[in-house]
């Protein structure tokens, strides 16, 4: 009867360990992973490691489209401070960026200047979703959770935390989204970490 019980409990414990590794899994760092810039090439992240990130799915054909000349300006007044914008085109909204990766860069530089990081048209929706936003939408609400729409915004402290999440009708000039980014700016950076590259 022990030795029936001693088994039913390590096989309880082998079943509730299951979904517990599952979580340490997608909990890694987001630096650990990698994407592909839309001008081609993969790009590991850890290249953004001690910065201040603001993440942004993207699409051309948004009414929210214009919010690329705010994230442009933000990318200018904070960069040389070890803040970046990454950009992350997606289709998924009611087919919002059919173009093609050549098109996308030519409309974004021609039309709002952008010369932050712009990578490759992914998927942020599961199922599917490319590991950056399997990583953004796994953190638990209210700074993680889906994608709902073009330019949702997912702002990452210097060692790789998300630490907020906004809306897409949040403006990049928004008085809160640029105050919360100020301070992440003005916190010391992670003892022996530096800022990278920032272009």
């Amino acid at each position: 009867m022990n030795r029936t019980k001693t088994c039913a409990s390590a096989l309880l414990a082998i079943l509730l360990a299951v979904p517990a590794l599952g979580g340490a899994e997608e909990s890694g760092s987001l630096f650990e992973l990698e994407a592909r810039r839309l001008s081609g090439g993969d790009e590991p992240l850890e290249r953004y490691r001690g910065q201040v990130l603001l993440i942004v799915n993207t699409a051309s054909r948004c009414g929210y489209t214009p919010q690329y000349e705010g994230l442009q300006a933000l990318y200018e007044k904070y960069r040389d401070r070890g803040f970046s914008v990454l950009g992350f085109p997606s289709n998924d909204f009611a087919g919002q960026e059919p173009g093609s990766e050549a098109e996308i860069g030519a409309f974004c530089k021609a039309n709002y200047g952008v010369e932050f990081p712009m990578f490759s048209k992914v998927r942020v929706k599961q199922p599917g979703a490319h590991p950056v936003y399997a990583y953004l939408t796994s953190r638990p609400e209210p700074i993680g959770g889906p994608v709902k729409w073009n330019f949702q915004k997912y702002l990452v402290d210097r060692s790789g935390d998300v630490v907020a999440r906004y809306a897409s009708g949040v403006r990049p000039g928004d008085d809160e989204l640029v105050e919360q980014i100020e301070r992440l700016l003005e916190a010391p950076r992670p003892q022996g970490e530096r800022v990278g590259s920032l272009r």
